[in-house]
């Protein structure tokens, strides 16, 4: 894997895109080009991978937007970068294969909001999550009312921003905003596992997933539920689900194990 300069890695490990944040010194930090960088390695990760995991070089995975840039914006420039981390990170959560985030050191910022584009995040011990917008006299422009408030609620994400409160891992998972808490070290392992695990299914079924399952939490409970039908009835249709069930009911198929047993 080639890090020397670019913004972005890129490494394809069998059907899994790995793509690395790469300005460690800046722990990270996004700027324009970087937000530019991180869509061509999404655009890129979709086109030839079933699953990908976002991952940060060196000890953190992103401390959020790059400040020195953003205070030079004028108005109008800084809500149309705004709109195009929008635009880049629902690419990320409403794309075509599922993206799994292993999450190290800070996750402040614009970087707790990629982290909530995409499907999974995996945390190691070492991880903190932060918002300390409030303290800088600005606001979130990345997703983050949306996408953060609705992994944690709108309450908890304002008292982030409110107070500067700073998330341990353990803290992030039991409020909603973090799917894995791994040892020290391990995020990258676990996260490309789930990966691996994610790019075994059936690709309609992930797409629908990933697609359907937001659009129906934004509907009224019977929209949804007509909507679950016509996504459901569409999925066993595919030659792929035909195979699948056609392996379980032929007894071929691993079952669901107890976890318990």
């Amino acid at each position: 894997m080639d890090t020397s300069e670019t913004l972005v890695t890129y490494e394809l490990q069998g059907n899994v895109a790995l793509i690395g944040l790469n300005r460690p010194a800046k722990r990270n930090a996004i700027s324009d080009r970087f937000v530019e960088a991180i869509h061509d390695a999404v655009q890129r990760a979709q086109s030839e991978a079933k699953a990908a995991v976002i991952f940060g070089h060196g000890k953190h995975f992103c401390a959020g937007l790059d400040l020195a840039e953003h205070s030079e914006k004028p108005l109008f420039e800084a809500v149309k970068g705004s709109r195009r981390w929008h635009a880049v990170f629902d690419g990320i959560e409403r794309g075509t294969i599922p993206f799994v985030a292993a999450i190290t050191g800070a996750a402040v910022g614009g970087g707790f909001e990629l982290a909530a584009s995409v499907q999974i995040r995996v945390a190691d011990e070492t991880a903190f999550f932060a918002l300390p917008e409030g303290q800088r006299g600005i606001f979130v422009g990345g997703g983050g009312s949306v996408r953060i408030a609705r992994l944690i609620g709108a309450p908890r994400m304002g008292d982030m921003m409110l107070t500067g409160r700073v998330l341990k891992a353990s803290e992030a998972e039991a409020w909603g905003g973090v799917s894995y808490v791994v040892p020290e070290g391990a995020a990258m392992e676990k996260a490309v596992a789930l990966a691996q695990q994610m790019a075994t299914n059936a690709e309609f079924t992930n797409y629908a997933i990933i697609n359907a399952l937001p659009r129906i939490a934004d509907m009224s409970s019977e929209d949804g539920l007509f909507a679950e039908s016509m996504v459901a009835s569409l999925a066993t249709m595919t030659d792929d689900a035909k195979d699948r069930l056609r392996a379980f009911l032929e007894k071929r198929a691993v079952k669901v194990q107890d976890p318990n047993a």
